[in-house]
């Protein structure tokens, strides 16, 4: 058991040097790029009552979340594994502004089961949100946001997927379907299970302009999705069309902010759906099949917290940019290190703080450990020649 101890548990990982230094570098870069866009940053608990946690998410994150119990109060607690309901929750009790809001944030959240957005359980998020505006302008800044984060990762090749809730939710309620049935479906439409789809719409008793648009939409994706659509579903009542028209009109937007990325369109993707109330969006890698980052809008969230402002964000791992980021090695910056002698010699002591502050990384030689400077990752020790400490070459001194 003992020669065991080093494992961890399936999912869960440990950053080592230098890759801790480039995620720290990273983690810097992105909220300073926030910033500059004027979203603030929150910091959330990691734990929280289970029903914050789970506020208007459904039961998207229940089966999700680690829970355990609070010894001071017998309230049932959770491990977040999403930061978003305790970020409305800002917004919504304690914030309480009239204006847009534009709120950022960054921490480890933890899951039962990795669910193939980070093929991690403890991913390091980094999210953005705006609350307090209804429309395609927020949800463009939003993605401008995705794809600059994914930039600022080094990740150069990317695409959009996009999508819209309402359109499935409208035909669900223009065939009328009850809740099981509308969820059968919707878990068929997921996997793009054309044959369980059709099957579900004959044993539902649907036939007809509906039957036939239901068992469409699965195929309704790619660059002109959104053409196709306005043939495919001509027999949608109003809902289903504003929605299309919603995305039509971002689409627009984003030809005038984002020309250069590639946009496809998914008229089945429903992540979220339980919760989402609009447009839901992913990103993707070229060979990578998951999305790198995702997000969409979510106009009820904060109703439970006394106020339902609209509200549309994404979210990301910041190890998953790691992974599949080029050039990130650059961010970490090291002039070489520099050994010195253990030593009060004010002069010593004046010398080491002088190149710490012009930032040289100076290491100091603990007593009783007899070893190569290199071993450190030591390619200088500073030397006292003529009574001033100099940082001179190992390779030198050892000649000498």
């Amino acid at each position: 058991m003992n020669e065991e101890r080093w494992l961890l548990p399936a999912g869960i990982e440990e950053v080592l040097p230098p890759e801790a230094q480039i995620v720290e570098s990273l983690r810097r870069d992105l909220l300073d790029l926030y910033a500059g866009w004027g979203y603030e940053l929150v910091i959330p608990p990691f734990i929280d009552y289970l029903e914050s946690l789970l506020t208007g998410t459904g039961q998207d994150l229940d089966l999700q979340t680690f829970k355990l119990t609070d010894q001071l109060t017998g309230r049932l607690l959770g491990v977040r594994a999403d930061m978003t309901p305790q970020v409305a929750r800002m917004d919504a009790h304690h914030l309480r502004r009239d204006v847009p809001t534009r709120l950022c944030y960054l921490g480890t959240v933890l899951r039962t089961r990795p669910d193939g957005f980070a093929s991690t359980r403890s991913p390091l998020q980094i999210g953005a949100e705006i609350y307090g505006h209804a429309g395609i302008e927020s949800d463009a800044e939003i993605l401008q946001l995705v794809m600059l984060t994914l930039r600022t990762a080094g990740i150069t090749e990317s695409y959009l997927d996009l999508g819209h809730v309402g359109i499935y939710r409208g035909l669900a309620c223009q065939a009328e379907l009850d809740a099981a049935q509308e969820h059968a479906l919707f878990d068929a439409l997921q996997r793009k299970a054309i044959p369980e789809i059709e099957s579900l719409i004959g044993r539902f008793g649907l036939s007809g302009p509906i039957a036939d648009m239901l068992a469409s939409l699965a195929e309704l994706n790619g660059a002109d999705a959104l053409a196709q659509a306005d043939d495919v579903l001509r027999a949608a009542d109003r809902p289903v069309r504003e929605a299309l028209d919603y995305l039509r009109g971002l689409a627009e937007e984003l030809r005038r902010w984002l020309p250069e990325v590639g946009v496809h369109y998914d008229l089945a993707e429903l992540r979220g759906y339980r919760y989402k109330t609009g447009v839901v969006f992913a990103a993707f890698v070229p060979d990578w099949g998951l999305e790198i980052a995702r997000g969409g809008r979510y106009d009820d969230i904060g109703q439970v917290f006394g106020r339902a402002r609209p509200a549309v964000g994404f979210s990301t791992d910041l190890k998953g940019l790691l992974r599949h980021g080029k050039g990130l090695e650059g961010r970490v910056q090291d002039s070489g290190r520099i050994l010195a002698p253990w030593s009060s010699d004010p002069a010593l002591r004046e010398a080491v703080e002088r190149l710490r502050a012009s930032g040289c990384t100076v290491i100091n030689a603990l007593p009783g450990f007899e070893q190569d400077p290199r071993q450190l990752g030591c390619q200088q020790q500073l030397v006292c020649r003529d009574g001033r400490w100099e940082p001179h070459d190992i390779d030198t001194i050892d000649n000498q």
